[in-house]
């Protein structure tokens, strides 16, 4: 259960919602649907009032010995269920917990305000309906959408635009950047800043101006400390519904398309694309100007040097197929135990 004091849930809700709301079949099917529930909670912490889900058998000794009242999972557990839990049955557990659990935390609009330290240039457009903290400062020709929140001591450079419902968060820094409607931008991010561009010579590297800019799409989540360099000419752009952890460095003029994730400190080099639904795990670098497929998943630790094909899963460094890496360390561990016979 949520501590009070940070978040409150919007329940009680009854069976009966809650089984629409996750789009998932009531079982058994006496089950009350007027049964009202109060809280979502863990397997191993939830009580008979609370809700909560299995979707990963690595539990399943917890969901075996739960006390919760409802539990969303597969329709092939109900018979490892314990006696007197309610299962809401769906093939996707996790999916339908997250709606659910919005359900009991939404998210909310801020409350509307602007305090007494926040600098904004006369020319901004900042509706009635923002929230502006402490020490935030919006610059010349900015325009902020409906409900956008702007934490303390963040920067909104100029000419910048922020959709509908977009927080961007204490002390993060935007310039040279659309951002559109309903994104999170963590604590701590910068968005826009001059990219890492210079022609290299013995007598001294020499400064390009970087032109372009920062594009990001609507319903994108960026990590706290993420920096996302504009373009150098061509813009950098962010995919509608893309999500970026903490720590993760994008560079100039790469692109990223729709649904991409991209997890903690993963390293994007410049005028790289990668395509629709990519996912980047922890610590992986990929090289500039290459271009990852649509669905490809590069593992963690990886470098990616060569193009990889749409749907590949690469690991390694040099990343290579995923099966290919495995067997590669299969092999290194034999010549291993060789060595050590």
């Amino acid at each position: 259960m949520a501590d009070p004091r940070f978040a409150q849930a919007a329940g009680p809700f009854t069976l009966g919602v809650l089984a629409k709301v996750a789009s998932a079949e009531l079982w058994p099917a006496d089950a009350d649907p007027t049964r009202r529930i109060r809280d979502i909670a863990a397997l191993a912490d939830a009580g008979p009032d609370e809700i909560s889900f299995l979707d990963n058998r690595v539990y399943a000794e917890s969901f075996r010995t739960s006390r919760a009242g409802v539990c969303i999972a597969r329709p092939e557990l109900r018979d490892d269920a314990p006696g007197g839990m309610v299962l809401l049955l769906t093939g996707q557990p996790y999916m339908a917990f997250a709606d659910v659990a919005n359900l009991f935390y939404p998210d909310l609009p801020p409350e509307p305000g602007i305090a007494p330290t926040a600098v904004i240039a006369a020319d901004a457009t900042v509706p009635d309906s923002c929230r502006i903290d402490a020490g935030a400062v919006i610059e010349a020709g900015v325009v902020l959408g409906e409900r956008v929140h702007v934490g303390a001591n963040a920067v909104i450079g100029r000419n910048a635009e922020i959709g509908d419902d977009t927080v961007i968060g204490a002390n993060a820094t935007l310039s040279h950047c659309l951002v559109g409607a309903r994104c999170l931008v963590h604590p701590g991010v910068r968005i826009g800043q001059r990219g890492f561009g210079f022609a290299m010579s013995p007598a001294g590297h020499r400064r390009i101006p970087q032109t372009g800019r920062v594009l990001v799409g609507n319903d994108v989540e960026i990590g706290a400390n993420t920096c996302i360099d504009r373009g150098a000419g061509p813009d950098t752009v962010i995919g509608d519904g893309v999500m970026i952890d903490n720590q993760v460095q994008i560079g100039h003029n790469v692109r990223v398309g729709r649904g991409c994730v991209l997890i903690a400190q993963a390293g994007i080099a410049g005028s790289a694309t990668l395509e629709d639904l990519v996912v980047v795990a922890a610590q992986s670098g990929i090289a500039g100007h290459l271009s990852i497929g649509k669905g490809a998943q590069i593992a963690a630790a990886s470098g990616v040097m060569r193009d990889v094909p749409p749907g590949g899963r690469y690991g390694g460094t040099p990343a290579v197929p995923i099966k290919q890496f495995f067997r590669e360390m299969a092999t290194l561990q034999k010549l291993a135990r060789k060595g050590d016979a």
